[in-house]
């Protein structure tokens, strides 16, 4: 089905780069006024200005009244698929309990895997397919989901497979990661080298198997994995064609963004915890940088250096770290807002962070992420008279809705 959109007050997000944005080009966001849209079969065909008089002829089309369209969020770190909420932490948080004494006694991580290992696959998509709906109708048409609360061979593979399960049934552009090395189970706590074991020699052919990883991450931090642990654990999932993405330095300098460089991760994620050398070993790798500031606010931290990481030259993507226990939201337009209120960002720089540089951090910038001739037609429309900085300005509200909401069958 061919679609023709005319009187776009602002096409946002016009590019095709080779290689994420980094620094000063995360400033730019290259846009068309007053301009036309051509889809075909869901796919983009063609735009142009309507000034210059190079608009298709002769077919029906779309009046947008003047409203704007840009690309849709690509969201490059969840874990979205759990068993359970988990407000008695919150409460907990509350009282002034941190992360990890929440983790010491029994919650965290640990409290969502037992759920999960109790529910059935079929719970669990049902419940993860909800979440996923909810988040593509604000505006999210790309996402990468993580298992990680299953800790044991069953718990994980049933994750994966209920993610391999949403990525069949929905239209969105979904990828999958195995965060086995996610905490250790209490019965390893004390023989770490047993659980790397059972991973390597036990989770990982299955997954490879069954094909159903894309990428492969690990919790490099104080209390949970090393940066040892961490790179070893990445390179037995590197011989089955995983490409690495860390959780690194959210409580303290882990060595995982070391680590991550070393390995050449696709990201390194959350980084509230950095100094000048770490900041400038990641501006001098292609590795991306992933913020994740809906998490530092849930958790009371302080925001990541964003403003640091990208006056240093290197490359940021924006995540929503949807999650149970530290960011229980998948609203990307709040992760927006939140860069630039909390972190400084300017507008332009966290909406080419959350579309073409969070596409980048999950190897989908040739399908999604900006607006290219021959992208997938995955768009958000603002009404007329918004500009891009009323989108994070406007904290409260949800500007933008998304061009279609189509699920398969």
């Amino acid at each position: 089905m061919t679609r023709l959109i005319y009187n776009i007050s602002n096409l946002a997000g016009v590019q095709d780069p080779a290689l994420p944005l980094r620094g000063r080009q995360m400033a730019e966001l290259p846009s068309l006024h007053h301009a036309w849209l051509l889809l075909e079969d869901g796919i983009i065909a063609g735009f142009g200005s309507m000034d210059d008089d190079s608009m298709p002829r002769g077919m029906a089309g779309s009046d947008a009244a003047g409203a704007m369209i840009l690309p849709a969020w690509c969201d490059s770190h969840t874990h979205l698929v759990f068993a359970a909420s988990r407000e008695e932490e919150f409460v907990d948080k509350i009282k002034g309990l941190s992360y990890a004494e929440i983790a010491a006694k029994g919650g965290g991580i640990l409290n969502s895997a037992r759920k999960l290992n109790e529910m059935s696959e079929d719970q669990l998509f049902n419940l993860a397919w909800k979440r996923l709906e909810e988040i593509q109708s604000m505006g999210t048409s790309a996402v990468e989901i993580k298992s990680g609360y299953g800790l044991t061979v069953e718990g994980e593979l049933k994750m994966l497979r209920v993610i391999r399960k949403l990525k069949n049934r929905s239209s969105m552009i979904i990828r999958s990661t195995f965060l086995g090395a996610h905490t250790y189970p209490p019965q390893y706590k004390q023989d770490h080298e047993s659980y790397l074991r059972l991973i390597e020699e036990e989770m990982l052919p299955v997954i490879a198997a069954e094909k159903l990883a894309d990428f492969i991450d690990v919790f490099c931090e104080e209390g949970f994995f090393s940066a040892e642990e961490t790179e070893r654990i990445c390179r037995a999932g590197m011989k089955y064609g995983l490409r690495p993405k860390i959780h690194a330095n959210q409580l303290n300098l882990s060595g995982g963004v070391q680590a991550g460089v070393k390995l050449n991760a696709i990201s390194v994620d959350h980084l509230e915890t950095m100094d000048d050398e770490t900041i400038g070993l990641l501006a001098s790798s292609p590795t991306i940088g992933t913020l994740l500031p809906t998490a530092a606010f849930f958790l009371r931290m302080p925001f990541q250096p964003a403003r640091a990481i990208i006056d240093a030259g290197a490359a940021v993507a924006l995540a929503s770290d949807f999650n149970p226990g530290s960011s229980p939201s998948g609203n990307m337009n709040l992760v927006v807002s939140m860069a630039c209120i909390g972190m400084r960002m300017l507008p332009e720089e966290a909406l080419n962070a959350a579309t073409i540089n969070g596409a980048f951090a999950m190897d989908v910038a040739a399908e999604t992420g900006s607006i290219a001739i021959g992208k997938k037609a995955f768009l958000n429309v603002c009404p007329a008279g918004i500009s891009t900085a009323y989108i994070p300005y406007a904290f409260g509200c949800q500007q933008l809705k998304p061009l279609n909401i189509q699920m398969k069958d």
